[in-house]
Protein backbone atom coordinates (compact mmCIF):
# COMPACT_ATOMS: atom_id res chain seq x y z
CA UNK A 1 0.00 0.00 0.00
CA UNK A 2 1.35 3.36 -0.77
CA UNK A 3 0.18 6.76 0.43
CA UNK A 4 0.47 9.93 -1.31
CA UNK A 5 -0.01 13.60 -0.84
CA UNK A 6 0.56 16.37 -2.92
CA UNK A 7 1.59 20.00 -1.80
CA UNK A 8 2.39 23.24 -3.50
CA UNK A 9 -0.61 24.23 -5.61
CA UNK A 10 -1.51 27.51 -5.47
CA UNK A 11 -2.23 30.88 -7.80
CA UNK A 12 0.02 32.30 -10.22
CA UNK A 13 0.38 34.50 -12.99
CA UNK A 14 0.55 33.28 -16.93
CA UNK A 15 4.62 32.95 -16.98
CA UNK A 16 5.51 32.13 -13.55
CA UNK A 17 6.87 28.75 -11.99
CA UNK A 18 5.06 26.69 -9.39
CA UNK A 19 6.91 23.52 -7.48
CA UNK A 20 4.43 20.79 -6.89
CA UNK A 21 5.60 18.07 -4.52
CA UNK A 22 4.53 14.60 -3.78
CA UNK A 23 5.73 12.50 -1.10
CA UNK A 24 4.71 8.68 -0.27
CA UNK A 25 4.72 6.83 2.58
CA UNK A 26 6.13 3.28 3.04
CA UNK A 27 9.77 2.39 2.32
CA UNK A 28 9.03 0.87 -1.26
CA UNK A 29 8.87 3.99 -3.39
CA UNK A 30 11.75 3.74 -5.27
CA UNK A 31 10.07 0.05 -6.24
CA UNK A 32 7.03 2.31 -8.24
CA UNK A 33 7.48 4.86 -11.25
CA UNK A 34 5.92 7.45 -10.65
CA UNK A 35 3.28 9.84 -13.06
CA UNK A 36 1.83 13.28 -12.78
CA UNK A 37 -2.08 14.03 -14.53
CA UNK A 38 -4.38 16.61 -14.67
CA UNK A 39 -7.87 17.60 -14.61
CA UNK A 40 -9.89 20.53 -15.57
CA UNK A 41 -13.56 21.03 -14.78
CA UNK A 42 -15.35 19.77 -17.08
CA UNK A 43 -12.50 17.65 -18.84
CA UNK A 44 -11.18 13.96 -18.16
CA UNK A 45 -8.10 13.30 -15.94
CA UNK A 46 -4.79 13.56 -18.24
CA UNK A 47 -1.52 12.98 -18.36
CA UNK A 48 1.08 15.30 -17.70
CA UNK A 49 4.19 13.50 -17.49
CA UNK A 50 5.98 10.41 -15.77
CA UNK A 51 9.38 8.83 -14.24
CA UNK A 52 10.62 5.63 -14.04
CA UNK A 53 11.80 3.73 -10.68
CA UNK A 54 15.54 5.32 -10.96
CA UNK A 55 14.50 8.73 -12.41
CA UNK A 56 17.10 7.73 -14.97
CA UNK A 57 13.94 8.28 -18.25
CA UNK A 58 10.96 10.47 -18.14
CA UNK A 59 8.29 11.37 -20.50
CA UNK A 60 6.37 14.19 -21.16
CA UNK A 61 2.77 15.17 -22.90
CA UNK A 62 3.91 17.60 -25.84
CA UNK A 63 1.87 20.07 -24.24
CA UNK A 64 3.80 20.55 -21.19
CA UNK A 65 7.38 19.47 -22.76
CA UNK A 66 10.39 22.30 -22.45
CA UNK A 67 8.45 23.87 -20.07
CA UNK A 68 7.35 21.12 -16.83
CA UNK A 69 9.82 18.99 -15.13
CA UNK A 70 9.71 15.77 -13.37
CA UNK A 71 12.47 15.01 -10.40
CA UNK A 72 12.16 12.33 -7.72
CA UNK A 73 14.43 12.08 -4.48
CA UNK A 74 13.95 8.40 -3.70
CA UNK A 75 16.10 8.93 0.05
CA UNK A 76 12.97 11.49 0.71
CA UNK A 77 9.91 9.52 -1.09
CA UNK A 78 9.38 12.57 -2.71
CA UNK A 79 8.48 13.58 -6.51
CA UNK A 80 8.60 16.95 -7.82
CA UNK A 81 6.85 18.97 -10.77
CA UNK A 82 8.91 22.20 -11.54
CA UNK A 83 6.43 23.77 -14.14
CA UNK A 84 7.97 26.77 -15.64
CA UNK A 85 6.61 29.56 -18.10
CA UNK A 86 2.82 28.21 -16.78
CA UNK A 87 -0.20 28.93 -19.29
CA UNK A 88 -4.18 29.82 -17.93
CA UNK A 89 -4.92 26.52 -20.02
CA UNK A 90 -2.59 24.66 -17.36
CA UNK A 91 -5.16 25.77 -14.60
CA UNK A 92 -6.32 22.20 -12.96
CA UNK A 93 -5.81 19.98 -10.44
CA UNK A 94 -3.05 17.88 -10.20
CA UNK A 95 -2.46 14.38 -8.79
CA UNK A 96 0.24 12.17 -8.62
CA UNK A 97 0.27 8.54 -9.11
CA UNK A 98 2.13 5.54 -8.32
CA UNK A 99 2.21 2.30 -10.42
CA UNK A 100 4.92 -0.91 -10.53
CA UNK A 101 5.14 -0.31 -13.76
CA UNK A 102 5.44 3.21 -16.14
CA UNK A 103 2.62 4.29 -17.75
CA UNK A 104 0.97 6.87 -19.75
CA UNK A 105 -2.83 5.72 -19.13
CA UNK A 106 -4.52 6.78 -15.78
CA UNK A 107 -6.48 4.09 -15.67
CA UNK A 108 -3.13 2.36 -15.36
CA UNK A 109 -1.55 3.74 -12.02
CA UNK A 110 -2.94 1.73 -8.44
CA UNK A 111 -2.31 4.91 -5.84
CA UNK A 112 -3.05 7.91 -6.29
CA UNK A 113 -2.66 11.49 -4.23
CA UNK A 114 -5.76 13.92 -3.42
CA UNK A 115 -4.61 16.27 -5.74
CA UNK A 116 -3.80 19.76 -5.40
CA UNK A 117 -5.02 22.89 -7.38
CA UNK A 118 -3.05 24.91 -9.44
CA UNK A 119 -4.67 28.36 -10.80
CA UNK A 120 -3.04 30.19 -13.36
CA UNK A 121 -4.12 33.68 -14.17
CA UNK A 122 -4.15 35.53 -17.49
Amino acid sequence: QVQLVESGGGLVQAGGSLRLSCTASGRTFSSYAMGWFRQAPGKEREFVTAITRSGANTYYADSVKGRFTISRDNAKNTVYLQMNSLKPEDTAVYYCAADRLLELAPTKYDYWGQGTQVTVSS
